[in-house]
């Protein structure tokens, strides 16, 4: 029993404090992803921006600032985090590759959202086609056309 209680308060000195640093980090982490996503989604409301956008993009901020957190605590147990960070590089870079026509699709959505060239019941010519603005959704935009 002795032993077992020497090897506890060894194990204690060595890693204790990493371990508290390491949730120290975690709690301030999340209460700061949480700031930042409310901060952004705010912003963003406060822009105008379409109702469509703010849980997207708050919700991206905070996954993203969520994997920072996340790197910085298995850094603090040292944890080698240089191949965790690209392995998700690389699958963010195949992800990306996978959805090119629909992220580039989804991107020009997002810009007619944002800069509004023309609304719901605008004439508009787009490429040849010619016709009345019905709906303007993220990832296609329907006209009816004459």
């Amino acid at each position: 029993m002795k032993a077992l209680t020497e090897s506890m308060w060894s194990l204690l000195e060595q890693h204790g404090p990493n371990v508290i640093y390491a949730i120290i980090i975690l709690v301030v982490g999340l209460t700061a992803c949480r700031i930042v996503r409310e901060t952004v989604r705010k912003a963003l409301t406060k822009a105008h921006v379409d109702a469509t956008l703010v849980p997207f993009v708050s919700k991206m901020v905070y996954y993203l600032s969520l994997t920072f957190v996340i790197v910085f605590v298995l850094a603090r147990f040292g944890i080698e985090t240089t191949s965790i960070i690209a392995v998700l590089g690389g699958a963010v870079l195949a992800v990306g590759l996978a959805l090119q026509g629909t992220l580039s699709n989804f991107a020009a959505g997002v810009m007619l959202m944002v800069f509004r060239p023309f609304e719901v019941g605008h004439f508009v010519d787009a490429g040849g086609t010619t016709g009345t603005v019905d709906e303007i959704g993220i990832f296609c935009t329907t006209l009816h056309s004459s």
